[in-house]
């Protein structure tokens, strides 16, 4: 079997009770996988999954809907397709797009958060496409909102684009960023499924940084701990979820923090200045979690689930697009995702989240 590296943690099981993965037993067969490579799986996968490496919509040049297509951007080495996510201990099924549709009929599924978060939109409405190549689909783009229907199934596959998931204000002094407000939340209900992401915009610093000012209640400051604003930010957006949604009616996930790599030394290569040329995967089992999201989440009264892709994707830097984002590129992307490729796992775990239920 062709396997990728992947990740998902109980946190319930960890003494979090805000979160489950469906149930103890599952969840913790998924903790841990290893990586297995098989070429002769690699192409029945792929054109299965992907129609042989991308999703060929006549919208493409006006919709940039399936993000990282590598392959046609000429990269040369194709190493990266052979994995797929093997737990240990259980059988994490194929993603079954029909069957996916079938469970969805009817409903509203919206990715609310950064560019990880639409890569992992782009992956699944490829995946979906891809299993009913012939039935109608819509693209549409309103503002921030990317949308994706069905109309055969009445589903909707939605990313709103919103990278701090608080508000971001233009004042007088500046674009400031206020941690401890939320007043786009109404754009979030009324759906059946929602996924959020967020982190990497809180890193940025310099030209790409977005903001000017950080508040809090009544004090405004130029400066402060990133990861401290973060979590500050992550709080309001529990207490929002705490607020607004009936676990009954709408199913929450938390999509984990998706690495970048950017620095050869993380993985015993000091030589290595970025992801640039990398092929194969990092050895390996174990790597840190995301300790912020654990910690906000558990205060959360509502069920969440977290997909928990750190592990999965700090493993693997050989799955960034690098020099092939777009043909004839001269920077190089080690923080978005090739497709088909590393996403794609990520919506398998969501299906076997959604099997389990």
């Amino acid at each position: 079997m062709d396997c990728w590296f992947g990740s998902m943690f109980p946190l319930h099981y960890h003494s979090f009770a805000f979160l489950s993965i469906v149930t103890i037993s599952l969840a913790l067969q998924l903790v841990e996988g290893s990586l297995q490579e098989n070429d002769a799986g690699k192409v029945e996968y792929y054109k299965q999954t992907h129609n042989n490496g991308y999703c060929d919509f006549s919208e493409e040049k006006k919709y940039p809907f399936i993000g990282f297509s590598c392959l046609t951007k000429s990269r040369p080495h194709k190493d990266y397709l052979k994995y797929r996510w093997k737990p240990n201990g259980c059988h994490l099924p194929r993603f079954d797009g029909r069957d996916f549709l079938e469970r969805y009929r009817g409903k509203k599924i919206m990715f609310v958060g950064d560019s990880p978060s639409k890569n992992m939109w782009q992956s699944l409405t490829c995946m979906l496409h891809t299993a009913i190549p012939y039935s109608n689909y819509t693209l549409s783009q309103s503002g921030l909102l990317f949308k994706f229907s069905l109309p055969e199934y009445g589903v909707s596959i939605m990313f709103l684009k919103n990278e701090f998931l608080v508000d971001m204000v233009n004042e007088k002094i500046g674009r400031v960023l206020k941690l401890d407000s939320i007043s786009t939340g109404n754009q979030w209900k009324g759906v059946d499924m929602l996924i959020f992401n967020a982190f990497h915009w809180w890193t940025h610093t310099g030209t790409s940084k977005t903001w000017d000012y950080f508040q809090v209640g009544d004090k405004v400051t130029k400066e402060m701990d990133r990861l401290e604003a973060f979590r500050i930010a992550l709080t309001t957006w529990a207490n929002w979820v705490d607020s607004n949604i009936d676990p009954s009616n709408t199913s929450v996930f938390f999509q984990g923090v998706s690495a970048v790599h950017l620095n050869g030394k993380e993985w015993k290569d000091p030589k290595a200045r970025n992801c640039r040329g990398q092929t194969q995967p990092v050895k390996g089992s174990r790597y840190p979690g995301e300790a912020i999201v654990r910690s906000v989440l558990s205060s959360l009264r509502k069920k969440v689930y977290l997909l928990d892709i750190t592990l999965l994707t700090q493993l693997r830097k050989d799955g960034h697009p690098s020099l092939y984002a777009r043909k004839n590129s001269t920077s190089v992307d080690c923080s978005h995702w090739c497709l088909p490729g590393v996403p794609d796992a990520w919506n398998e775990i969501l299906y076997t989240v959604l099997l389990g239920n």
